[in-house]
């Protein structure tokens, strides 16, 4: 491994040990988020699938970078 690999990979180890929570939070709520957006469009607004799909996971791929956001915010007010 190379010394710029290896320094990527701490790096994301480091980020991902320091958000844990924050980041499996967020990857649920995403995930949750692209059934939900699909499900809505088809059956409110009469969207064909793909259409849906497309809106389903460009969306809340936004939304899950707000909700990190967020989250660590308001975890970093939040008494311990």
């Amino acid at each position: 491994m190379t010394e710029f690999t290896s320094g990527i990979f701490n790096a994301t180890k480091s980020v991902y040990s320091n958000n844990r929570g924050s980041i499996l939070r967020t990857i649920v709520y995403t995930i949750g988020h692209f059934f939900i957006a699909i499900t809505v469009l088809m059956l409110l607004a009469d969207v064909p699938f793909m259409i849906a799909l497309t809106d389903a996971i460009v969306e809340p791929l936004a939304n899950s970078i707000w909700y990190f956001m967020l989250d660590k915010f308001w975890a970093s007010k939040v008494k311990k």
